[in-house]
């Protein structure tokens, strides 16, 4: 697995054009099962609105979907979509809400309404980078100890648990790509 860029949890963003209130909701989704169920859970929210267009993004399959729900074709579901594949994004799905405000938009006005909410909630999110790790367990004797935590530490390993029994088992997770050196660095302190 490579290393992606997606969001944590959920954001939203709210925008007013021409009496029009345009909410948009983005979460994490990682399949496409997730995804539908928080596009069902914005849909139960939002009964009344008139339309709730959804994108998705998915690395699993490089799954995209999109639906205009109601909309002239093309003026809403892929502008949402757009703005996420631009956004460099994976797992992530973009609903926006609209309740008509009795002014008829235009096709232009549709496609800047959608793509701005969908802007406003990815800008409100809090954006992460996934990272594939490895998780190791160390045997050692308690005479080296301290000398491996400092060699963990400076390769940005995180120690998860520590069992102090006839000896010292430390537990430690690191990013995948780091291990050689640190690997090279705890056979010379413990010797081989």
């Amino acid at each position: 697995m490579e290393a992606y860029t997606t969001i944590s949890g959920t954001a939203t963003a709210t925008i007013v054009e021409k009496k029009s209130e345009f909410i948009a909701s983005a979460s994490f989704a990682e399949s496409e099962e997730a995804a539908q169920a928080f596009l069902n859970t914005v849909r139960t929210q939002h009964r009344t609105a008139r339309h709730n267009v959804y994108a998705y993004l998915l690395r699993e399959g490089g799954r995209t979907r999109y639906s205009d729900d109601g909309e002239p074709a093309k003026t809403a579901g892929l502008p949402v979509l757009e703005v996420v594949r631009h956004s460099g994004l994976t797992d992530i799905i973009v609903v926006v809400t609209r309740y008509f405000g009795g002014i008829l938009l235009g096709t232009g006005g549709l496609v800047r309404a959608y793509t701005a909410a969908a802007q406003a909630a990815i800008e409100n999110a809090e954006i992460v980078t996934v990272q594939p790790v490895r998780d190791f367990t160390l045997a050692l004797e308690y005479s080296l100890y301290e000398q491996a935590l400092r060699l963990l530490e400076a390769a940005g390993a995180k120690v998860t648990s520590t069992d102090f029994a006839s000896g010292v088992t430390v537990s430690a997770t690191l990013l995948c790509g780091r291990e050689e050196p640190l690997l090279v660095a705890l056979q010379e302190l413990c010797r081989g």
